[in-house]
């Protein structure tokens, strides 16, 4: 599971005063947040419109109306973006959704990949 990890202090090498006594400087790193995958439903002949709306209504949160306007890219443009996570996350999603798919005995394809930002 990927979790933003609280920022660690590096500290520097003491620096010596003229009395003797030592002071230490805090320097802290710089923390990237997480790559995005979006996860992507692939269009076939075969699995139909109906069940699509349901499998992302269920794995992706969205209402009726949302998951239809989904549905529907997918059926024109051949592919479709159901949502965007971490990559943890969207491989489970993609998992999900297979699943569900084989249970059903649709052929229906899920996809992960990189968002280009």
């Amino acid at each position: 599971m990927a979790t933003n990890k609280p920022t660690k202090p590096i500290i520097s090498p003491p620096l010596t005063e003229g009395d003797g006594s030592v002071v230490m400087e805090r320097l802290t790193q710089k923390v990237q947040p997480p790559s995005m995958y979006q996860v992507v439903m692939l269009n076939d002949d075969y699995t139909p419109m109906e069940f699509v709306v349901v499998v992302i209504q269920e794995f992706f949160g969205k209402d009726l109306e949302a998951a239809t306007q989904i549905m529907l890219k997918i059926h024109l443009d051949g592919r479709g973006v159901c949502g965007v996570y971490s990559k943890d996350i969207a491989a489970t999603k993609v998992d999900q959704v297979m699943e569900a798919a084989h249970k059903a005995g649709h052929p229906l394809q899920c996809v992960s990949e990189p968002v280009d930002l």
